[in-house]
């Protein structure tokens, strides 16, 4: 009897830990279309500001949120590619666009007694990660210069991720922290998310 009430709370747990992960992905997908399609450029392009990124400071609150937020931005990723007309080179920012949110949030978890350090991960990890492919992408969608610069991107590939590691860090920055932290302070008071993340 007992290890039959031990598997069903089991079960339960485990339905509780999806049931988040897949609302939590569902928001960020939703929020990130939304921004796109108010924003357009800036939720995608070189200087960004995703505003659905400060849904990102939940993974403090629930582990739900690692595979959450990054089956989120895949699936965001997958229909701005669409939207967006990038084609094949969206695949770029599926996969390690994905990536750069996974180990933003394993780090997020992993520090979530220091929630100002925690959400740093994400700062991190998309500016280093993004910039890596963002050349690549626009010189395939024909920019060939730095954004709001006449540095050509032909041959000065490292110009570009330089720019592209300042410029991402700085628009996450401002969105993680402006928008984020405020956010999870505010979750952090409400009855109905203390409920939910439990």
């Amino acid at each position: 009897m007992e290890g039959e009430v031990c598997t069903e709370a089991s079960r339960l747990s485990r339905t509780h830990y999806v049931a988040q992960a897949g609302v939590i992905g569902a928001t960020y997908a939703a929020a990130t279309l939304v921004t796109v399609l108010f924003l357009q450029g800036l939720a995608f392009g070189p200087v960004q500001f995703r505003l659905s990124e400060a849904l990102c400071v939940i993974a403090v609150l629930t582990p739900a949120a690692i595979p959450g937020l990054t089956c989120g931005c895949a699936i965001a990723n997958l229909f701005a590619l669409v939207i967006t007309g990038t084609g094949a080179l969206g695949l770029f920012d599926v996969v390690f666009g994905s990536l750069a949110t996974l180990l933003g949030a394993l780090w997020c978890w992993r520090l979530r007694k220091r929630p100002a350090l925690a959400i740093l991960g994400f700062v991190v990890a998309n500016a280093l990660i993004v910039p890596a492919y963002l050349p690549i992408m626009l010189q395939g969608l024909g920019f060939y210069t730095i954004p709001f610069t006449d540095i050509a991107l032909d041959g000065y590939y490292w110009y570009m991720y330089a720019f592209g590691v300042v410029a991402t860090g700085i628009g996450e920055a401002v969105v993680i922290y402006a928008l984020g932290l405020p956010l999870l302070k505010a979750l952090r008071r409400t009855q109905l998310a203390n409920r939910f993340l439990q």
